[in-house]
């Protein structure tokens, strides 16, 4: 199994690969750029959306294939829909109903799904929180520095990784875990670094591993 550590290096170099030299052409739609932003109107398609120093923008009922940058953002819309969405360095934002049907991640940044969103497969960052609002995650989350949310209705599957940090990559600050009211988290809750876990006594997890639980009542944790 690759770890959060791996995935950084690997999402690091496969998208930097994939913008290397100074050749890349530029999409009529202009869905592919070396430097700006990306923008996909409501209700459009493209086969990639890509830069490397620029933000992705994919509006409502928009479709692409995959969304990759290296330095910035990538934001889908309501319902909008993508195969995969990574970046190096920025944060997602997947909007209310709106679909991933690969993996999404980044290496330094927050991962945000809103009402009705879902990723297909895993989800996965190093630094940078990770919030879900009654989301769905189809291949597990891991992370290594981020503190996690999962709350409201939302259904992780493939339990949660919270991988032990190393050199760089170390932050002294432990990790906060809150699954919350109704959350349901299938498979093997595995932290190999100090957290602070917090679930709800209406939630649903599965085994835990390198942590100890603190249930709590009511919709958060106390502080």
């Amino acid at each position: 199994m690759i770890t959060v550590s791996g995935y950084r290096i690997i999402a690091a170099i496969a998208v930097m690969s994939a913008f290397s030299g100074c050749d890349i052409p530029v999409d009529g739609d202009g869905s592919t750029k070396v430097n700006g932003s990306v923008h996909i109107p409501a209700g459009k398609a493209a086969d990639d959306a890509r830069t490397v120093n620029g933000s992705i923008h994919i509006d409502d009922n928009a479709k692409v294939t995959s969304a990759n940058t290296v330095n910035g953002s990538i934001r889908l819309g309501e319902h909008a829909t993508a195969a995969s969405a990574k970046t190096v360095n920025g944060g997602i934002t997947l909007g209310a109903g709106s679909h991933v049907s690969e993996s999404a991640g980044s290496v330094n940044g927050d991962l945000t799904l809103a009402n009705g969103a879902e990723v297909a497969g895993h989800l996965a960052n190093v630094n940078g929180k990770i919030e879900l609002s009654a989301a769905h995650v189809g291949g597990g989350i891991k992370t290594v520095n981020g503190s996690i949310s999962i709350m409201g209705a939302s259904h992780v599957e493939g339990g949660i990784l919270v991988d032990k940090p190393s050199g760089i990559m170390f932050n002294s600050e432990d990790p906060v875990i809150v699954i919350g009211p109704g959350a349901v988290v299938q498979g093997e809750l595995r932290f190999e670094r100090k957290v602070k876990l917090y679930v709800s006594d209406k939630a649903t997890i599965g085994t835990v591993i390198g942590a100890t639980p603190i249930a709590f009542s009511g919709e958060t944790p106390p502080n």
